[in-house]
């Protein structure tokens, strides 16, 4: 153990010794080192441009969406939001989801909580009811802090979910501006019939 010790001290000692006579060798490795760096900064940027130019351009179709499992569907509304700028968009959604499926931030500081209702026979499917919009807004708010409560589905709605959702000060995004938003390049919040007012100082 000494003995390997003394070896491992004496290989260093000479290794010093050498660099001191060399120290060219250290600029060059510093160089190296500075040209990597700037190199993967460089690659990072790169591809963080390329991601962003991805979710600007993004588009989808209606049957694309209904084709999506229920879980993909919720990672597509996520995409769209980032699309729209709402750079910290996540899903969320799962068991313990408390209703919520995307949280989001859009660019005028707005907090989103979204539950996403997919169906695959679009709407043809049966309507989401009230108890889905009950769900998501008893929690919404007080445990997400929401400035927008929405649900959003490739389906559609049940005639008594409008007047809830207008008592409860929430959104509804049904097929058709699903549609809308999903396959063009205007936020959701613009095509909300009564969108939310940005938060103060925005």
């Amino acid at each position: 153990m000494a003995v390997g010790g003394l070896a491992a001290f004496a290989l260093l000692s000479a290794l010093v010794s050498w660099l001191s006579a060399n120290p060219w060798v250290l600029f060059l490795l510093g160089a190296v080192a500075v040209a990597a760096t700037a190199w993967w900064a460089h690659r990072r940027q790169q591809q963080l441009l390329w991601e962003r130019t991805q979710q600007q351009g993004l588009r989808y179709a209606l049957p694309q969406l209904d084709a999506l499992h229920h879980r993909d569907f919720e990672y597509a509304v996520r995409d769209l939001m980032r699309r729209d700028g709402c750079t910290d968009a996540r899903q969320i959604g799962g068991a313990g989801d408390n209703g919520a499926d995307v949280l989001a931030t859009d660019p005028m500081g707005r907090t989103w909580v979204i539950q996403c209702k997919h169906r695959k026979a679009g709407d043809r499917g049966s309507a989401v009811g009230t108890p889905d919009l009950q769900r998501v807004n008893g929690c919404a708010r007080q445990l997400y802090g929401a400035d927008v409560v929405l649900v959003v589905t490739n389906g559609r709605f049940s005639a008594r979910c409008a007047p809830l959702a207008a008592q409860l000060h929430m959104h509804l995004a049904d097929r058709r501006t699903l549609a809308t938003w999903s396959s063009g390049g205007r936020p959701l919040w613009e095509l909300l019939p009564k969108a939310p007012q940005p938060r103060k100082g925005r």
